[in-house]
């Protein structure tokens, strides 16, 4: 037996109207196969239901592309609904997972930092410490236009 890839089962469907639910999504792509998890993500700015887009996760990726095929670009409360195989997040814990978001800025991370700021130079490691990055230590070149 395979091994199942939920990247491959998870499809992301786009353009729902605000009147749609989960139980709205299940009974319209049931037809396609075993569906194991729903998900439409709340809109917390606004006083909309949802953000208009949600996730169907099927048991079997055959069912998902039956879906996407019989689904994409049909009409769903009045809406044409977009049908496509989800990507997962590039916060690295696949689909329906959260991800590092927007709260966080990218230079705040450490690792970050690591990799693409420090690199793999040791002298660069040693004269800015971990705990030294963003301290100006008189070493750094100047980035930006010349003040001189």
């Amino acid at each position: 037996m395979a091994t199942k890839d939920s990247t491959k089962s998870t499809l992301y469907i786009g353009g729902l109207d605000e009147q749609v639910t989960p139980q709205v999504l299940h009974a319209a792509f049931i037809p396609f196969g075993e569906i194991t998890h729903i998900e439409i993500p709340p809109d917390p700015t606004s006083t909309a239901p949802h953000r208009g887009f949600g996730f169907i996760e099927f048991d079997l990726p055959a069912d998902a592309q039956a879906a996407l095929d019989n689904m994409h670009l049909s009409e769903l409360f009045g809406r044409t609904i977009k049908v496509n195989l989800a990507k997962p997040l590039k916060g690295g814990l696949g689909a329906g997972g959260i991800g590092r978001g927007p709260e966080k800025a990218i230079w705040a991370d450490e690792e970050w930092l690591q990799k693409n700021v420090l690199g793999d130079d040791p002298a660069l490691q040693d004269q800015q410490g971990m705990d030294g990055v963003g301290e100006s230590s008189g070493t750094r070149p100047a980035v930006g236009p010349s003040t001189s």
